[in-house]
């Protein structure tokens, strides 16, 4: 009796946090289906209201919607795949080879975690100038294709998965060092790179500061940027607002569900057999 009732308490618990966790994105949908004199309403109505579609016909004429995704696209893939490179890189090097300096080096990259990142625009901006780089992809996409999160997340994944017999052996059959990289060690960090992809497009794709610095150009803007056309001057049209958001948000929903999927595979599929 006492195993029966706590797995339904185990049940109710998960049922809650499910709830709980949904409930904010149902409220947007809420929110953007509604006119802006209901967003006040009190109490309020937990129901769809019927102008959702108008709202998103509104975000898409108003902005240049689909011109500010594709720059997002194009600016989150380029910046997650130069990130998986050399983080990855980077990782295995600190984790499964030895050099000079490697201590010294591992520490400082830990240090450099603990800067604000407010403090690195100004510095940031005045290289970015000098190179000519502001209004292009370029400050955007090269400063941030490595960061110390994730040859720290890689290098603790590696020290931890991959034994050093695997890779003596494959250095044994011939592997260069690159090729035991490629070949023996990015297959097992399958599940650490599904995690660092996420995290690093997650990072690109909501970014508002840095991009509201470098773009001076509409045609270039981000669809954060962009979204932030729907503010009016002495007015807001809150349901506009967050039917723009609520676009924005759904293909990280997307992106986040298949990624799940290729983390759980992962484990499996890099698995080492002894």
């Amino acid at each position: 009796m006492s195993r029966h009732f706590s797995r339904l308490i185990v049940r109710i618990v998960l049922f809650a946090a499910v709830v709980f966790s949904i409930f904010p994105f149902y409220w947007m949908f809420v929110m953007a289906s509604k006119p802006n004199s209901e967003i006040y309403q009190t109490p309020p109505s937990l129901l769809l209201g019927n102008e959702l579609f108008m709202h998103i016909q509104k975000v898409i004429t108003q902005t240049n919607f689909f011109g500010a995704m594709w720059n997002t696209i194009f600016i989150a893939v380029t910046s997650t795949l130069l990130v998986l490179f050399f983080d990855s890189l980077a990782g295995f090097a600190f984790a499964k080879l030895n050099f000079r300096g490697k201590t010294f080096l591992f520490t400082f990259l830990i240090g450099t975690m603990m800067i604000p990142g407010q403090l690195n625009i100004i510095p940031s901006f005045y290289l970015m100038d000098k190179l000519d780089w502001v209004g292009s992809y370029k400050a955007l996409i090269i400063p941030g294709m490595a960061n110390a999160f994730g040859i720290f997340w890689i290098r603790q994944y590696c020290r931890d998965s991959i034994p050093d017999s695997l890779l003596e052996a494959a250095k044994l059959d011939g592997c260069s060092l690159f090729r035991s990289y490629r070949s023996v060690a990015l297959p097992i960090m399958r599940p650490a790179l599904a995690f660092l992809a996420l995290y690093s497009f997650m990072g690109s794709w909501n970014d508002y500061m840095w991009p509201l610095i470098i773009l001076n150009d509409e045609n270039k803007y981000t669809l954060m940027l962009a979204l932030t056309q729907l503010k009016g001057i002495f007015t807001v049209d809150y349901p506009l607002v967050i039917t723009g958001a609520l676009l924005a948000t759904l293909p990280l929903l997307v992106l986040f569900a298949f990624f799940s999927k290729q983390l759980i595979a992962g484990i499996t599929d890099g698995a080492v057999k002894e």
